[in-house]
């Protein structure tokens, strides 16, 4: 039952004045004003929306109600299955297969069945008994085997979009580039290979003094590092810029440019994925996308930054993201 939240608004008229075209106007702007102070809670998945007033003759007020609804969320799941159809574009056809056959099976055995009880009552034919029970016996185990596959395959169709969701949930979250530039990651795909961090500061300063070696190859192959601080310390990223000229050190602060917007959002798909895999909540863990998007590889410690390199093609050239889809896992 959707929770309900009250409002009330005090009108300074008297509630014999009011008429229903005033308390309509009054519902109008009260959910504009819910809207442009953006109350609509997406960081629990609900929308409130405006479920009705009533008047109070007692104090002169009118109260609006606001159903707190679960957002069902139509889009992710219609692009998570549409991406579900082309990754795996002959799996309806098994399935339709496989249930022809269990269909065909069980009818089979549904005949044998009735021909069995036929013969068992009828003395005469007592010697078509083993033939009939051994095509029931095929029947069954027909039935059984199809019965298994469709399930198998069913599991990991529902495996799979459930999968693509959270991925397209993943692209609904949103970076910082700079002070004035917000961007959802969606934006990113087919131009960057995210790499997801989460853990304490400690963890993610870590992190970047092992990628240092290896920065500008990986700028090479679209890695971009998106460091999440359990703690909320994220670190200072110091270059050395004695060292290296100024289009190097651009560079390498490239790598590490990206930072994440709203924290709640983040926190809550990193936690579902943690829970997802049987990770501890306080474990540092790191996840790598591919071009498009889907999750290529995750794991409990530090990115293997050296693997990265060694996998991963460049997407600059004749090769760009040529072997996108068939890196592996790291």
């Amino acid at each position: 039952m959707a929770s309900r939240l009250q409002f009330t608004h005090f009108m300074t008229c008297a509630p014999s004045n009011l008429s229903r075209q005033d308390i309509n106007r009054f519902r109008f702007s009260y959910q504009l004003q819910l809207l442009h102070r953006n109350i609509s809670l997406p960081s629990f998945g609900h929308h409130i929306h405006i479920h009705g007033c009533r008047t109070n003759t007692s104090s002169s007020t009118i109260v609006c109600f606001a159903a707190n609804k679960p957002s069902s969320s139509p889009d992710i799941s219609s692009t998570a299955k549409i991406r579900s159809e082309v990754l795996t574009p002959f799996r309806s056809v098994r399935m339709f297969f496989y249930l022809a056959f269990i269909a065909s099976g069980g009818l089979g055995g549904l005949i044998a069945f009735t021909r069995v009880i036929g013969a068992l009552t009828n003395p005469a034919r007592a010697a078509e008994v083993p033939e009939i029970l051994k095509g029931l016996g095929i029947d069954l185990a027909a039935v059984s085997i199809f019965a298994f596959l469709y399930a198998r395959e069913n599991k990991a169709k529902n495996l799979q979009i459930a999968r693509l969701s959270r991925e397209e949930s993943l692209a609904n979250l949103k970076v910082r580039i700079d002070e004035k530039k917000i961007i959802p990651v969606s934006s990113l795909r087919g131009i960057a290979r995210l790499v997801i961090l989460s853990g304490p500061g400690s963890y993610i300063l870590e992190s970047f003094n092992r990628s240092k070696p290896f920065a500008e190859q990986l700028l090479e192959r679209g890695v971009l590092v998106v460091a999440f601080a359990t703690d909320g310390l994220l670190p200072t990223f110091e270059f050395d810029d004695s060292q290296d000229d100024a289009t190097t050190t651009s560079k390498r602060r490239r790598l590490w440019q990206l930072v994440p917007f709203d924290i709640s959002q983040w926190s809550k798909w990193i936690n579902e994925q943690k829970e997802l895999a049987n990770v501890a909540p306080e474990s540092p863990v790191y996840m790598s996308l591919r071009l498009d998007g889907r999750v290529r590889g995750s794991g409990v410690g530090y990115p293997p930054w050296n693997a990265f390199v060694a996998q991963l093609p460049p997407v600059k050239g004749i090769w760009s993201g040529l072997l996108d889809g068939m890196d592996g896992r790291v």
